[in-house]
């Protein structure tokens, strides 16, 4: 194979046919692998913003630790050998620790802050796990993702926009302090360095504001490209229905078999209804409910003819109460099948014949237990 070939097929859009929102399943499942909405340019905003206003307090502190440094080096310069002397290193990492580590925790907590504003607690080691698939160049993907989709016009937006913040600000602020920098050659050193020390920061944390509210509109839009990422093609939300519900044929024929047992048991299952609903010879059909565990009445039995009539005798021999009502029982017989969950419409009708079987059992001494 030529080794400069590159297949075409690494040019075909992967979201192609990706018309289905994503399920819950799938969000939750790019959450536990670390794929989330996530604006960088907040993280960075606050990253930026809380260190600058922590280095504005601290900063008279930190210049006092600064002289304190260089004057302990200055007077030991002679005195120390640098090659040999441990103080040395552990005054340096003293110092050091002064002088870092306030603005490092800052930093770390501005940089945790952000992310969990966005995206809540989350912890995942998936990201890091290698995966040898993606070394594979795909050439199309990459080079429609960073030059030819509305990603890569989005962001070149954002960063345009983002230098022109930085130059706005900088030129106010500047200009604002423009009369006291001109005759800065003349002004005493420690006040010299207090105003670019000043101006720096005014300069930084206004920066750091405007990217702040930048950030809202890129918050908008990653949050709907991470959900156009996550659409899923029919095909796909086919395959989920199939295992959270379970595939169709599986289920229509386990329902099947227990329309075979239900039918089989017929003899057992005529003494445990509650009532028998006739035509009343051409169809009966036989419904049970137990409302601890049934929505509706379910159908235990049903025929036609001569099993219409064996139904009916097994019932009178039970002593289980027949009601006769043509149009229900041929209804019945026609829209459910024996394991069925009575329809909807027929919920009315099915409470009269129960109001009556209530009234029959009462005159025979005895009521409907609840929940039988």
């Amino acid at each position: 194979m030529d080794p400069y070939y590159i297949d075409l097929q690494w040019f075909a859009a992967e979201d192609e046919g990706r018309t289905e929102d994503p399920s819950e399943y799938k969000i939750r499942k790019a959450r536990e692998e670390g794929r989330v909405a996530k604006s960088q340019e907040l993280v960075g905003a606050l990253v930026l913003l809380l260190p600058a206003i922590a280095i504005s307090f601290l900063g008279p502190s930190m210049l006092r630790t600064m002289m304190e440094m260089v004057r302990f080096y200055l007077e030991r310069s002679t005195e120390l050998d640098p090659t040999k002397d441990g103080l040395i290193m552990s005054a340096f990492l003293s110092f050091y620790t002064r002088l870092i580590l306030p603005i490092g925790l800052v930093a770390v907590f501005a940089a945790i802050f952000a992310n969990v504003v966005q995206t809540g607690f989350l912890f995942t080691t998936k990201p890091l796990t290698p995966n040898f698939s993606k070394i594979l160049p795909r050439f199309g993907q990459y080079f429609k993702r960073t030059l030819f989709s509305g990603e890569a016009l989005f962001n070149l937006a954002k960063s345009i926009f983002k230098i022109m913040i930085i130059g706005f600000v900088a030129f106010f602020v500047i200009q604002s302090e423009l009369p006291r920098l001109t005759v800065m050659q003349a002004t005493p050193f420690w006040l010299s360095i207090s105003l670019i020390a000043t101006l720096a920061m005014r300069l930084i944390i206004f920066a750091a504001l405007m990217l702040l509210l930048l950030s809202v509109p890129d918050i908008i839009f990653q949050r709907r490209q991470y959900k156009e990422s996550l659409k899923m093609t029919k095909q796909e939300v086919k395959e989920e229905r199939k295992m959270y519900e379970g595939d169709p044929l599986v289920k229509g024929r386990l329902k099947q078999r227990m329309r075979e047992l239900l039918s089989r048991n017929m003899a057992a299952n005529v003494p445990k209804a509650d009532v028998v609903i006739t035509n009343p010879t051409h169809f009966a059909v036989a419904l049970e409910w137990d409302r601890s565990s049934m929505p509706a009445p379910m159908v235990t039995a049903k025929g036609a003819d001569e099993v219409a009539l064996r139904i009916r005798k097994i019932a009178e021999d039970s002593g289980v109460p027949v009601v006769e009502n043509r149009p229900l029982a041929r209804a019945l017989f026609a829209e459910t099948e024996i394991g069925d969950i009575i329809p909807e419409q027929f919920y009315q009708l099915i409470a009269v014949v129960l109001a009556k079987v209530n009234k029959i059992n009462e005159a025979r001494g005895h009521g409907l237990a609840s929940g039988e």
